[in-house]
C-alpha cells in the first residue's frame, strides 16, 4: 500500500457527503476517484466539498475499480446494491467501507463475510453509534457486569420516516431492500445487539406498510439464548424523532432517553455518567485498519447480526408465527 489510503467513493448522495467531508480531515489518506450515475449529486457534492472537483468521475463503478489504482472503497449507495459492490470491490483486493444496512438478505451477508475472509481484506459497516462515548459507555458496564445479568430490554425509534422518503429509492423495495426497519432502523437493532452481546433466540414481529410498499410501523419481541427478554419498536409515521434506549439488568439499569444517558445503581441511585470512553468515527477507524494500526470496531459480523433479525422480523411477520434465528 502506498503511504497514504487511495479511496474511492461509490455513491455521492446525502450520507456520503458526510465521509468525504471527514475523510478529507484525515492525513494518511487521499479521495482518487468519485462514482455516482446523478449529475446532480455530484454537484451537490462539489458544493459541500470544493476539494473534490476535478477529481476523476464515474458512473459505473466497475469502470473505477479497472481504472484507478484503489486500495479501499467507501459504498454509499441505495442498500439492495452494496452486496454486487462490495463483491466486486473485494475481488479487486480492496478494503471496503459500507454504509448500513450491510446487505439485504442473510444469504449475501455470509456470502460477502466468506469472500471478505478469502481476500484478506476488511469490511467495515458504517454504525456510528459504535463510536459513540455513551454507547461505549454501555457496553463497557454491561461487559464489567456492573449491572448484573441483562433481563429485560427494550428499545424504540420514531421518525418522520414515511413523509420524509415518499417518492424516494428508500421506498422503492428493488433499491431499499425494505423499509425503515432495514434502513434506519437496523442502527437499533445493531446498537441492541453490540451493546449487549446478547444473541436472539426468537422473535415475533408484527409489520404494517400503511399502505406503502415497505414496513413503515415494526412491533418485535424477542427472547434471548440467556432467558431475557426485549422488544424493538420502529415507528415510522411520527410527527417527530425520538429514541428510547432502555436496559434492565439484576443490579442496575441503564437508560439512554433521547441521547440522553443515566445509569440507575443497584441502590437505585440516578446518576449522569462522567467517566466516558472515548469516541471516534467510522472514517478514522476505516483509515487506521486498512494501515493495519487499529482494529475493526465494526466488523461485517455486526452486519450480519443485524440482517439475521431484520430478516426473521419480516418472515415472523409474513407468517404470523415465531421464528427462530438459528432456522436462518
Amino acid at each position: 500500500m502506498a503511504d497514504k489510503v487511495r479511496m474511492g467513493m461509490i455513491g455521492c448522495g446525502g450520507m456520503m457527503r458526510y465521509h468525504i467531508k471527514r475523510t478529507l480531515g484525515i492525513a494518511d489518506t487521499e479521495i482518487v476517484a468519485l462514482c455516482d450515475i446523478s449529475d446532480e449529486s455530484l454537484q451537490k457534492t462539489y458544493d459541500s466539498s470544493p476539494e473534490v472537483k476535478g477529481l476523476p468521475v464515474f458512473k459505473d463503478y466497475r469502470e473505477m475499480l479497472d481504472k484507478v489504482e484503489l486500495d479501499a472503497v467507501q459504498i454509499a449507495t441505495p442498500h439492495t446494491l452494496h452486496f454486487p459492490m462490495g463483491m466486486d470491490a473485494l475481488d479487486k483486493g480492496l478494503h471496503v467501507l459500507m454504509e448500513k444496512p450491510m446487505v439485504c438478505t442473510v444469504d449475501h451477508a455470509k456470502k460477502l463475510i466468506a469472500k471478505a475472509e478469502e481476500k484478506g481484506k476488511e469490511v467495515l459497516v458504517s454504525y456510528q453509534r459504535h463510536y459513540q462515548p455513551e454507547f461505549r459507555y454501555i457496553k463497557k458496564v454491561i461487559e464489567e457486569g456492573q449491572i448484573g445479568k441483562i433481563t429485560y430490554l427494550s428499545a424504540l425509534q420514531c421518525q418522520q420516516w414515511k413523509k420524509g422518503t415518499k417518492g424516494s429509492w428508500r421506498q422503492i423495495p428493488d433499491l431499499s431492500g425494505g423499509g425503515q426497519l432495514n434502513d434506519s432502523g437496523s442502527h437499533l437493532i445493531d446498537i441492541t445487539l453490540w451493546t449487549t452481546g446478547l444473541a436472539v433466540e426468537d422473535l415475533s414481529a408484527y409489520i404494517d406498510n400503511l399502505g406503502t410498499p415497505v414496513d413503515i410501523n415494526s412491533a418485535l419481541s424477542f427472547r434471548f439464548t440467556n432467558g431475557a427478554q426485549g422488544t424493538l419498536s420502529v415507528v415510522g409515521d411520527a410527527p417527530c424523532w425520538y429514541e428510547d434506549f432502555t436496559i434492565w439488568g439484576e443490579d442496575g439499569v441503564l437508560f439512554m432517553r433521547n441521547q440522553k444517558l443515566t445509569h440507575c445503581k443497584p441502590d437505585g441511585t440516578m446518576v449522569q455518567p462522567e467517566d466516558m470512553p472515548d469516541g471516534g468515527n467510522p472514517d478514522q477507524n476505516f483509515v487506521d485498519i486498512c494501515l493495519g494500526r487499529d482494529v475493526n470496531q465494526v466488523p461485517p459480523i455486526c452486519g450480519l447480526r443485524v440482517i439475521e433479525l431484520t430478516e426473521a422480523a419480516w418472515k415472523s411477520a409474513k407468517l404470523g408465527a415465531p421464528v427462530k434465528i438459528a432456522g436462518l
